[in-house]
């Protein structure tokens, strides 16, 4: 089984049982360690962090149930994230039948909704039970609260939005994603639940690594 199709098999496993480490995790107090809790990748990935900063991805996927889980604790940490931390969210595409919500998480961000719409999605899919995986069936949601139908498509179908999804990708396999949630920190290190011991382990080694790059420059 390739690591997609693992992804999809396991990787949503994994998150979902490190998401019942985490309080034991933490119990152990016991620093990360590199190579163990977090891997450093053998070719950096490409940033677009301002200098100074460190770029922090969330690789997610809408239909998955632990990004739906983890969805409130990130949106705490983004409220109290490091000053010198620069946070982006990358949708991912394990296969082609991800592309539609990539599309959709970026027709919202190129309209500004992601604050208004965001965490909507993750409740339509996962309480209200709305499939929300193919085009038409998106556009009707969006409009249903409140978005302009032109508007939205001609985001949906932009070169940007294409663009967009395939940097996406790109981002996924030079990080080398195994599952969702995962985080990329700084184009050099790669962590997950699985790895970590919890996603809010996984937090504190983004603190960890931002407090440590502040510290040398």
């Amino acid at each position: 089984m390739d690591r997609r199709q693992f992804s999809l098999a396991a990787g949503g496993a994994l998150a979902g049982t490190g998401l019942t480490w985490s309080a034991a995790a933490q119990a152990q107090a016991k620093k990360p360690e590199r190579g163990v809790h977090y891997l450093e990748l053998g070719t950096p990935a490409p940033t677009e962090a301002p200098a100074g900063k460190v770029e922090v991805l969330e690789f997610f996927w809408y239909n998955c149930p632990h990004c739906n889980a983890f969805e409130p604790e990130l949106a705490a940490w983004l409220k109290r994230m490091p000053k010198n931390v620069a946070f982006r969210r990358v949708p991912v595409a394990f296969n082609a039948s991800f592309v539609p919500q990539q599309r959709l998480y970026f027709s919202l961000e190129a309209l500004g909704l992601i604050d208004k719409l965001h965490a909507k999605v993750f409740d339509a899919i996962h309480n209200q039970k709305i499939k929300l995986d193919e085009g038409q069936a998106i556009t009707t949601w969006v409009v249903q609260n409140g978005v302009d139908q032109a508007k939205f498509l001609a985001a949906y179908n932009s070169f940007s939005v294409e663009t967009k999804t395939k940097k996406s990708v790109q981002l996924q396999e030079a990080y080398k994603v195994e599952g969702v949630p995962a985080l990329g920190i700084d184009g050099r290190f790669y962590t997950d639940a699985g790895l970590a011991g919890g996603m809010t382990r996984a937090l504190l080694i983004v603190e960890m690594l931002a407090a440590e790059k502040k510290a040398t420059t």
